[in-house]
């Protein structure tokens, strides 16, 4: 090995959490229930954490599993995995049993760190599945109390691993609404280019108070090494309730929060919207699912041009697309529709069911090239080549690109219907129905049916104390779209199905309305 080896390393995520750390250590980098935590004392704790880590048997390379709330230990827990160089394989904290299970066994957790106010009893039935090492957050016969193990350790100065820009550092599950969830590889190189596109991409205030409500384990994460390198601060609330996220931005006036979009319109249909003072809020950014147009133009009328959209998956993170907030324009519902326009250091083309890439406003697939793309499905090699089909990541999404490059999706691939042999977009139909005054939410999806093969079914959700009829909204779709994509059959709901990422579950919806 000669001096010369590692001089053009690359750098990870965890040389800028370190660099963070150390270059802001008297700023404020959380604010919690009784006190504050600076950037010096985040760092200590780290240090303490990934000593007690290392202590207790957890061993780099592994992967290690978490199922924690909202607290500040869970992000002690995950920024010290990275600078250990573990995978750290999170359990989303809303997911079910059945998931959880399947999750231990497939990504070989053998360490789970968890949190005993809330998830005790599942990390003893998880034992079962193979997590044979349990940690607690705090003190509980379960397992091994790893709070208590770090505060015996004299934090030292972090210094960031050398690691391979390939080497996986962590394993997301999707939702699995098209079956068992899928273990997304992630590595150093796709973390590290995902935070590149979110400095650099991302409109941020000059003075960042962050509120994360969120799972820190899953997209709240995502906010926290961007706010850091930016010497801003986090408020986190431990789960997304509209008067605390209210209250929150009053007491310590935010300037941004991330939110999908069913958080959105449960703020924006809240009884108190109107009581609360919002007006330090600079940015919302959103995404992970479609937002109404017709809702985000309300948004824009009631809190401002404060918008910025992120889309992309957990195979490219964060931000494929990213749609600016001047580029809101409240007088366009097409523009509104958009996800954006292609960030920089990945490519994007729109490609036919041949492959072949399409250069007009003709729909065609999202597809991704990139250091942002993930290297596979873990231990699925069969979807991971299905993925990857010609080179390029298949996103599912079916969208068109508009004259002024923009482009604006349509639907997901395995959402399209088809109704007496022709082919219904259900985001353009939902978009539609939005439109009426009375619609708060709304979902559409194809049923089976005798004579169309598949009904168009739309599934809404009324704004409170408002009320509308099925022929009206039938009507509306049918004449702004024509009588192939108007509904066979409308459904009032008082709430839509939610994914534990904060989606519409068409899944769960599909099956519950074909049975019927």
């Amino acid at each position: 090995m000669t001096p010369y080896d590692s001089l053009h390393a690359p750098v990870s995520e965890s040389h800028l959490l370190v660099q963070a750390l150390q270059t802001f250590p008297d700023r404020v980098a959380f604010f919690h229930d009784g006190g504050e935590l600076t950037y010096a004392q985040l760092e200590a704790k780290i240090s303490q954490f990934a000593q007690a880590l290392t202590a207790l048997g957890v061993e780099p390379g592994e992967h290690l599993g978490v199922l924690c709330s909202n607290r500040m230990e869970t992000l002690f827990v995950t920024l010290s995995a990275n600078l250990l160089g573990l995978c750290l394989v999170p359990l989303h904290p809303r997911g079910s049993a059945a998931d959880h299970r399947y999750i231990v066994e497939d990504a070989e957790i053998r360490t789970l760190v968890f949190d005993p106010a809330h998830f005790a009893a599942r990390a003893i039935e998880l034992r079962e599945a193979g997590a044979t090492k349990l940690l607690s957050l705090g003190a509980h016969d379960a397992g091994d109390d790893l709070e208590a193990a770090a505060q015996k350790f004299t934090p030292k100065k972090l210094r960031a691993p050398d690691v391979a820009p390939d080497a996986m550092c962590r394993i997301s599950y999707s939702g699995g609404t098209t079956g068992v969830p899928k273990g997304i590889m992630g590595t150093y190189a796709m973390m590290l280019t995902k935070t590149l596109i979110q400095i650099t991409e991302w409109e941020w205030p000059s003075e960042i108070r962050q509120l994360v409500c969120a799972p820190l384990s899953h997209a709240g994460g995502s906010v926290v090494l961007p706010t850091l390198m930016r010497g801003g601060s986090l408020i986190v609330l431990q789960a997304f309730d509209p008067p605390k996220v209210f209250r929150a931005i009053e007491q310590h006036r935010i300037t941004c929060i991330l939110l999908v979009p069913t958080m959105i319109y449960a703020l924006l249909d809240h009884a108190d919207f109107s009581q609360h003072d919002l007006s330090s809020l600079e940015a919302i950014y959103y995404g992970a699912s479609p937002m109404s147009p017709t809702r985000l133009r309300e948004g824009i009328e009631r809190l401002g041009p404060i918008f910025f959209q992120f889309y992309g998956q957990t195979e490219a993170p964060m931000s494929v697309c990213v749609l600016k907030r001047a580029e809101h324009d409240p007088r366009s519902l097409d523009r509104l529709a958009s996800c954006g326009r292609p960030a920089p250091w990945i490519r994007v083309a729109l490609l036919d069911e041949n492959g072949a890439e399409i250069e007009g406003q003709e729909p065609g697939e999202i597809c991704v090239r990139g250091p942002l793309v993930t290297p596979g499905y873990w231990r699925k090699p069969e979807e991971t080549r299905a993925a990857f089909e010609g080179g390029w990541l298949h996103t599912g999404d079916i969208a068109v690109r508009q004259a002024d490059g923009f482009l604006r999706i349509v639907d997901r691939k395995k959402d399209m219907i088809i109704s007496g042999g022709f082919n219904v977009f259900a985001r353009e139909v939902e978009d539609v129905i939005a439109e009426h005054p009375a619609v708060s939410a709304c979902a559409v999806i194809g049923v089976a049916d005798a004579h169309w093969g598949e009904a168009v079914t739309a599934i809404v959700v009324c704004k409170p104390e408002t009320s509308v009829s099925e022929a009206d909204l039938v009507s509306l779709v049918k004449a702004r779209k024509g009588p192939v994509q108007a509904p066979k059959r409308i459904v009032f709901v008082d709430e839509l199905p939610i994914t534990g990422l904060g989606k519409p579950d068409k899944k769960a919806l599909r099956a519950k309305y074909a049975a019927q």
